[in-house]
């Protein structure tokens, strides 16, 4: 692949949710040349590319001719269909998280990115989220996580019904998990319950690793309130993240031995640039298609993730 400063022409399959942030901020990013997008409701992609200023076109197999990349931002059930399309066209792929809707699929679509020699990207956000990127950089000086406690509680809305809570919003924590710690899994287990829709809607999930590791996480998409905090403990530290207010706390003790125990006690507090996860996403992206290195979730790690959550949806029975 050749570089290039010149923006990337890109689309979007897909204008709900998740998809009009997508045509929201490549609409303006100096990088991104946004050619059109598609949705299955041509009205409302008609209002949203008038808003910004791009042509809304009839099937995306007409996008596919006049770009490089797209954002695939489609219900999971069509994730494969989609991407595997584009890709054998030689278009890069940006799709939203999850993956796929099974293991099988999502490896249909990894072979397809490597048949194709395309870059192939899935869109868990947050793992741009600036305290995360934050977070990570302290594994290489000195942390190793023991424990890991994650809360992540969201109120009901009608988005995303077509996969539970798991897969839905605790499939991006069990991502950061694995990045912080890529041992295998050892055991897992689960518990949830359907309350206001027919599939999981708050699930409790203890997922241990080979290395020792283990992680209690909580995922509901029915609270009044909005909770995403992730706590990591490791040997002589503790840091705290929220994800919300982009910022981390922490703990570490001092090497001095000399010190009381209570001495050797130190605060931490992070200075973490603020910033929008989704812009982080597409700016790696499009270095990516580009040629450029960039820190983005390939399709083996997000079939990875997906791979822990299913076995978590089973678990959970």
């Amino acid at each position: 692949m050749t570089r290039s400063a010149s923006p990337v022409r890109i689309g979007v399959v897909g204008t709900g949710g998740m998809g009009r942030h997508h045509v929201r901020l490549l609409a303006e990013l100096p990088g991104a040349d946004l050619v059109g997008i598609h949705d299955a409701n041509a009205e409302a992609s008609g209002a949203l590319a008038a808003r910004h200023g791009v042509r809304a076109v009839e099937r995306f197999e007409e996008l596919a001719e006049s770009v490089e990349a797209m954002v695939v931002a489609v219900p999971t059930v069509a994730h494969a269909e989609i991407t595997c399309d584009l890709l054998a066209r030689g278009v890069h792929i940006l799709v939203e998280k999850p993956i796929a809707s099974s293991l099988e699929e999502a490896d249909r679509i990894v072979e397809a990115a490597e048949t194709a020699g395309r870059v192939l990207a899935v869109g868990h956000v947050e793992f741009f989220n600036p305290a995360v990127q934050s977070l990570l950089g302290f594994l290489g000086s000195g942390l190793t996580p023991g424990f890991v406690e994650v809360q992540r509680l969201a109120a009901f809305t009608p988005r995303s019904l077509d996969v539970d809570v798991i897969l839905d919003l605790m499939i991006h924590d069990l991502q950061i998990l694995h990045a912080l710690d890529p041992s295998p899994v050892q055991e897992v287990r689960a518990t949830g319950i359907a309350v206001l829709s027919p599939r999981i809607d708050i699930a409790n999930a203890r997922v241990a690793l080979e290395s020792g590791c283990v992680a209690n996480l909580t995922a509901s998409r029915v609270s009044s309130e909005r909770v995403r905090k992730l706590r990591v403990f490791g040997k002589s530290s503790y840091y705290s993240l929220d994800y919300q207010d982009q910022e981390i706390k922490g703990y570490r003790l001092t090497d001095d031995p000399s010190l009381a125990p209570q001495e050797r006690l130190q605060r931490l507090h992070p200075e973490v640039v603020q910033a929008e996860p989704l812009r982080g996403e597409l700016d790696a992206f499009l270095a990516a298609c580009r040629g450029e290195t960039a820190p983005i979730v390939t399709g083996h790690h997000a079939r990875r993730a997906l791979a822990t959550a299913l076995s978590l949806v089973e678990a959970a029975g």
